[in-house]
């Protein structure tokens, strides 16, 4: 009965703080799940066209027909019933695997709101505050400077920076750090020279960092970075665990996600998805040797985890996580996260000149910073989709990864979706993420079920 009440009141909280996008006359109906159940419900039982979610099969079988993609599981939810869980395609090409729907999966980027998660744990605990400054936790990182650009004998110019970058801009992009392949020309060749994401340890990490410049002041851009990583390590001086053993205590462990984890172990070997990339000279995707710029194989648990991009995980593992946050921080009797607390890590935390901007264009792929377009705590947040030109229910929160994984959470109109595929960064990832977004919603077509 207490995990029954606790359940009540999370999803009170999402239909007493949300309304429909297109702004209908009745309320989204209150979510009453207790457990996950992955049976799959007839689509029309809570709103959806069996009809036009075949749009959906189309769009992704399409992608494996055309060989963009050698294959894809999704798996979209609504009110916690299970209405479409299809697999496409093959695990391995070469071998003629199929997909099946326990394959292994990396999420790079989509460890971004896990992350985010085991942060917003630490906060619940009175651990730090978004208005902290990360040197109060990293000493290492208390005198960044800030890239102004080149004199004329080519020597760069860096200025002091305004004020140290706060636990609240680590997490929202807006710190001003950067990854080796985003950000300013001269700053990315730097963090490439160090070779930042190779670093045998997290420590050794934060040391290369603090000889690096920022991309601009802290709070007046966005841009896709290390912050995530740097949030590991924050992560473990607080709770004084590992990165990968905080995360099966406190997110993996209660909520069942059984194969999610920072390697593969031998014996699920044979269940891990080849990994493609698109190569443009013969418009096909081909296997990947090696783990593209990630310093792993898989096989061990790596020396330096990241909690920007180290995750592997099966869909059943994702949406058990999506689900959680999905049910205001608790599934199956576990409460991981206070409904407050996920509504604090889902809402914007782009600053208003940055998100109209005043400072320039930010963002990465089609996730544009723009009016109804921000980003909160580790993931990105449709705070108003007419303004943002999307479908999506207002609220709706997600991230993807860099081999094409995709996920979203949309508490107005309360759906889950998954998305799983095996291509890195390839030309149509982007926008294969986007149109699902518009599948999805035209076959949503009774709101009020």
């Amino acid at each position: 009965m207490p995990n029954y009440r606790s359940a009540i009141a999370a999803c009170a909280f999402f239909a007493a703080t949300t309304v429909f996008a297109q702004q209908p006359s009745h309320t989204a109906p209150a979510p009453t799940r207790t457990t996950l159940d992955l049976t799959v419900v007839k689509p029309e039982s809570v709103g959806f066209s069996s009809d036009r979610l075949e749009r959906l099969h189309a769009l992704i079988q399409d992608e494996v027909d055309h060989q963009q993609l050698a294959g894809a599981i999704t798996l979209l939810a609504r009110h916690g019933k299970v209405v479409d869980f299809r697999t496409y395609g093959k695990r391995d090409l070469a071998t003629g695997m199929p997909m099946t729907a326990d394959t292994i999966f990396r999420d790079y980027s989509m460890t971004k709101p896990v992350t985010g998660v085991a942060m917003m744990i630490l906060y619940e605990e009175g651990k730090w505050l978004p208005s902290d400054p990360i040197s109060k936790f990293i000493p290492e990182l208390a005198h960044l400077k800030v890239y102004k650009g080149k004199d004329v004998d080519g020597k760069m110019i860096l200025a002091d920076a305004e004020h140290t970058p706060t636990v609240g801009e680590l997490m929202s992009h807006t710190a001003g750090f950067s990854y080796d392949r985003f950000g300013l020309p001269e700053v990315g060749a730097i963090y490439r020279e160090k070779q930042v994401m190779q670093s045998k340890n997290l420590q050794e990490m934060i040391e290369k960092i603090s000889t690096i410049p920022l991309n601009y002041q802290p709070g007046k851009g966005w841009m896709y970075s290390v912050s995530m990583d740097v949030e590991g390590y924050i992560i473990e001086k607080l709770s004084g665990q590992s990165l990968p053993d905080f995360y099966r205590d406190h997110i993996f462990t209660p909520l069942g996600m059984k194969d999610a984890a920072f390697y593969v172990a031998a014996d699920k070997r044979n269940r891990f998805a080849t990994n493609y990339r698109y190569d443009d000279a013969q418009k096909q995707i081909i296997a990947l040797p090696t783990e593209s710029g990630i310093p792993t194989d898989y096989t061990a648990q790596p020396t330096m985890p990241s909690g920007g991009g180290g995750l592997t995980s099966t869909i059943e593992d994702y949406y058990r996580f999506a689900s959680m946050l999905a049910n205001g921080g608790t599934l199956n009797g576990k409460r991981i996260l206070a409904p407050s607390t996920v509504k604090l890590m889902s809402t914007n935390h782009v600053p208003e000149p940055v998100i109209n901007g005043q400072y320039g264009q930010f963002g990465i792929g089609l996730s544009q910073m723009r009016p109804g377009f921000g980003y909160g705590y580790n993931c990105a947040v449709i705070y108003d989709p007419p303004a943002a030109g999307l479908t999506d229910g207002k609220g709706t929160f997600f991230w993807d990864g860099a081999a094409g994984t995709w996920f979203w959470v949309d508490p107005t109109n309360d759906i889950v979706f998954v998305g799983m595929i095996q291509r890195m960064s390839g030309p149509d990832n982007h926008p294969l993420e986007y149109k699902a977004h518009a599948t999805v919603y035209q076959a949503l077509t009774d709101p009020s079920k």
